[in-house]
């Protein structure tokens, strides 16, 4: 259904207030030379040392037996150069393992005591709240019906809880796609005239610099001396009416605090690879959430979205500075939202995550292609904070935030590098020859041995470490009736949590290759760019896959010869890496087809209680969603110029002369304008200009005088005949 049909009335241009009065915030960029370390705020119950103690002390003492036992294992002739190598990569990737570990359990300790933070926001009658705060929609090329319809169904929840007059909504839209640019005012005004609420503002922004960043912090400049606090969501965000109040009142309850971050649920999972995903956030992720919150304390950390932030603390502290040097490392930040919260601390704000508050939920990318897209991005995002993480005053645990979020992609080299490793170690205990006559004297040859069953008992107690998360929050769900019905009962969810470790685990070496070239393009050079994420559908065509994974695949076969070459026994330790890199085309190709998830849905396989009882929020998103698709959706300039209230709004809509986007953009517009003279026709026009082109012309007054004149030259021709 088209969505411009659905507005009872054409607006009124001359009185129609698509933004409010501008009230401008300064936000003076930070320096990352510069700064006092922050106070201390003591935002969590009990002690938060101990907490701390407790989670690092459990790494520690993993760790060291980790290693010892890795040293045993090396160590039976002496340790090589290549054994030596290999035991400082089993540290580093053990000690990560263990602090993951460490602290799922101080999670399941917080969600056993309930004992998290004391701002107390998630029971208990709806709170009043007082000020205004704003709910910003950053948009980058979305679908807009699914967009809106979101928008739509968080103002009902939050007009049912009566509090529609503390809440505006800002959608601020960064599209460079020109069909999309003007279907989201198509669907602007469409809401606006199904709601009859002039609260609902839309911008679009002219010159789209530092990415969503930039997006909120113009609008910060422009518009965030009204609000009190700012709500920031993404494009597939949804929040319920209630989360949002409570979130408010924590913050208008406790001065102190400049961020609420919440626990967002994977919902609306189509495909097996997002069916994966979505399952094992809901049933493993509390843990986590709880975990983080429990010794982190007030000194939390960001998402980027589906959090409240206090306004004027987030733009006194956070604004970012430019990085030194050429992209992809220097530049924007890519992944802001870390470093936002690492300067917001660092300026004496409390940064606190909500765990135990619900009504939160986002989406997962469709497929692996999407997600190893999106992840690239946050790879130089993350590879980028090496040049924050020397910023002088920042908080000892954002630092850590900041070296994990590093960590994260560099341990996918790391395990690359370990198997490659341990390959030539065999291959060295295989092939060559001990050396008789070493530079250092000894009694003895060195010969390059190993302990094969303590080994054993090294892998097997690692797998153990890993999987025991799985384990543990499976077991932390079955006391809740209600979300152990929700994941289709206690032994449909075992069943489903044995798909997801074999599903995930195929996925992982493919994952590791992925990352490892990410982290590797970042290094040389290669900037990743921000393109937009596809949400429902991952597929792709099989010759586009085999094209994608095809050299996955090789690489798996390859190991596969070597490992087999040095020992079957070194073949059979390898096998689960094997296996997924040898299955990367077909595993790719069946994790993004829709058809596969819905078979795996109706045979409740990785359920989650958001599918076996939708939240009601999401219902209305979703069916709003469906009404509005337009399934045979005109082009740009035909939609704008079959509907006149729509031109005449876009119009009206156009930023300043002074704001639009100089360079690209005016090279864009002088070439459209000089294409639209050989044109007779605007489907003509359409059909000859590129996408730059007809953007620059519709975001231009001239340009839209120039395709009206083409217009009325047509009309006119029409009427002649």
């Amino acid at each position: 259904m088209d969505a411009l049909r659905l507005v009872p009335a054409a607006p009124s241009v001359g009185g129609a207030l698509y933004l409010p009065p501008e009230a401008p915030l300064a936000m003076p960029v930070q320096s990352l030379r510069e700064g006092a370390p922050p106070a201390r705020l003591p935002i969590a119950t009990g002690s938060l040392a101990a907490r701390r103690t407790f989670v690092f002390g459990i790494t520690l003492v993993l760790s060291v037996i980790a290693a010892y036992q890795m040293y045993q294992v090396l160590a039976v002739g002496g340790l090589t150069a290549l054994e030596t190598v290999i035991l400082a990569l089993f540290v580093i990737l053990f000690a990560w393992i263990a602090l993951s570990f460490a602290s799922l359990l101080g999670g399941l300790i917080a969600q056993v005591t309930g004992r998290i933070t004391p701002l107390d926001i998630a029971t208990g009658d709806l709170p009043a709240i007082s000020t205004r705060s704003a709910l910003l929609f950053p948009t980058y090329n979305e679908e807009p019906h699914r967009l809106l319809a979101r928008v739509q169904a968080i103002c009902e929840s939050v007009a049912a809880t009566g509090t529609a007059d503390r809440f505006d909504v800002f959608i601020l839209s960064d599209t460079t796609d020109p069909d999309t640019f003007v279907a989201e005012e198509a669907a602007f005004l469409a809401l606006r005239g199904r709601l009859a609420e002039p609260r609902i503002f839309y911008r679009h922004r002219a010159k789209n610099d530092a990415k969503k960043a930039g997006n909120i912090a113009e609008w910060l400049q422009r518009f965030g001396g009204q609000y009190e606090q700012m709500v920031v969501l993404d494009a597939d965000s949804l929040m319920t009416g209630d989360t949002l109040v409570r979130l408010v009142a924590g913050m208008e309850r406790n001065p102190g605090v400049g961020l609420i971050q919440t626990f967002p649920v994977m919902v609306n999972a189509t495909t097996p690879f997002a069916r994966v995903q979505q399952f094992a956030g809901r049933l493993y992720g509390p843990l986590i959430a709880y975990g983080l919150a429990w010794w982190h304390g007030s000194d939390s950390n960001y998402w980027g979205h589906n959090a409240v932030l206090r306004t004027r603390a987030f733009a006194q502290s956070a604004g970012l500075p430019t990085l030194s040097g050429p992209r992809p490392i220097g530049g924007h930040i890519l992944s802001h939202d870390f470093v936002e919260a690492a300067l917001m601390r660092r300026g004496g704000w409390a940064i606190v995550m909500a765990p135990t508050l619900g009504g939160s939920y986002e989406e997962s990318p469709p497929s692996l292609t999407e997600y190893a897209a999106r992840d690239r991005r946050w790879c130089q995002g993350n590879l980028q904070h090496t040049g924050v993480l020397p910023a002088r005053g920042l908080h000892w645990v954002t630092r850590l935030h900041l070296a994990t979020g590093i960590g994260s992609y560099v341990a996918a080299p790391l395990w690359l590098l370990f198997l490659l490793t341990g390959i030539l170690i065999s291959l060295q205990a295989q092939f060559i020859r001990p050396e008789y006559f070493p530079k250092t004297f000894t009694l003895y040859p060195q010969w390059p041995a190993q302990d094969p069953v303590r080994a054993a008992y090294v892998f097997g107690g690692t797998m153990a470490l890993l999987l025991l998360p799985k384990l543990l929050g499976y077991l932390a769900m079955l006391p809740d009736r209600t979300a152990r019905h929700g994941f289709g009962g206690a032994l449909r969810a075992f069943i489903s949590m044995l798909a997801e470790i074999v599903i995930s685990g195929l996925i992982a070496p493919v994952m590791m290759l992925i990352q490892s070239v990410s982290v590797i393009q970042v290094v040389t050079g290669r900037d990743s760019g921000w393109s937009a994420q596809r949400r429902d559908d991952g597929t792709l065509p099989l010759r586009a896959t085999l094209r994608r994974y095809a050299w996955h695949t090789v690489f798996g076969l390859l190991l596969a010869l070597a490992a087999y070459e040095v020992s079957f026994s070194l073949f059979a330790w390898m096998t689960p890496v094997i296996i997924g890199l040898i299955l990367a085309i077909p595993l790719a190709q069946w994790t993004a087809n829709p058809a596969a998830g819905r078979r795996m849905r109706q045979h409740k396989l990785l359920l989650t209680p958001e599918e076996s009882g939708p939240p009601g929020i999401l219902g209305r998103a979703n069916a709003l969603a469906a009404e509005f698709a337009n399934d045979d959706p005109r082009p740009a300039i035909a939609l704008l110029f079959a509907e006149p209230a729509l031109l005449a709004a876009h119009r009206a809509m156009l930023p300043q002369a002074a704001a639009r986007k100089r360079g690209k953009i005016e090279v864009a517009l002088v070439v459209g304008l000089a294409k639209l003279d050989e044109c007779d026709t605007l489907a003509e026009a359409s059909a000859t200009l590129s996408r730059a082109e007809t953007m620059a012309l519709l975001s231009d007054a001239r340009g839209l005088d120039r395709l009206s004149a083409l217009d009325r030259t047509q009309t006119s021709l029409k009427n002649v005949r």
